[in-house]
């Protein structure tokens, strides 16, 4: 999120150089100016999306989970794997249409990885994405957490890569 109203530089001019240094993070411009010229001064600048105060803050989240699925490649709120789906506006998990019920964590490391599938997630990013900073990264949880997964969805659904972490699979 950048704030068009920064003290120092303004904000189009911070995006203006992001983007010229080929930085290509989404970007939510959150600001109080909401003329229909400023939206498309901040559009043309790279802004991925723009939202003016007052705002709900339902409407930020809503766009925030927009941005965060397209860039990681995902134009639907459903995540999906083969028959598992997660969809993210409702938090709602199910495998062959069945709901399954997942605790907090478990949500958010399924997420996660449903988000990155394909590709090998190392233990301390799933540990960095789900805790705080301060959390003992020598603790076994998300080997904890891996095994409910596995026992709610399958043992098809995570595959673990010994010495790199977990990937998941397109399950049958």
């Amino acid at each position: 999120m950048l704030d068009l109203g920064l003290p120092e530089i303004d904000g189009l001019t911070v995006l203006g150089m992001w983007r010229k240094e080929g930085r290509k993070f989404p970007v939510l411009v959150l600001t109080a100016r909401d003329s229909w010229s400023d939206k498309v001064a901040g559009l043309d600048a790279g802004a991925d999306d723009y939202l003016a105060k007052p705002f709900q803050t339902e409407e930020l989240i809503a766009r925030l989970r927009a941005l965060i699925r397209r860039a990681s490649g995902n134009s639907s709120a459903e995540l999906i794997a083969g028959d598992v789906r997660l969809d993210t506006r409702s938090g709602r998990v199910t495998r062959a249409g069945e709901p399954v019920k997942l605790t907090a964590q478990e949500y958010k490391l399924l997420s996660y990885l449903l988000h990155h599938k394909g590709k090998v997630v190392s233990r301390t990013e799933l540990i960095e994405h789900i805790y705080d900073q301060d959390f003992d990264r020598d603790s076994n949880t998300i080997e904890v957490f891996v095994t409910r997964i596995r026992k709610k969805l399958g043992p098809d659904v995570i595959t673990t890569i010994r010495g790199l972490g977990y990937s998941l699979n397109e399950p049958a």
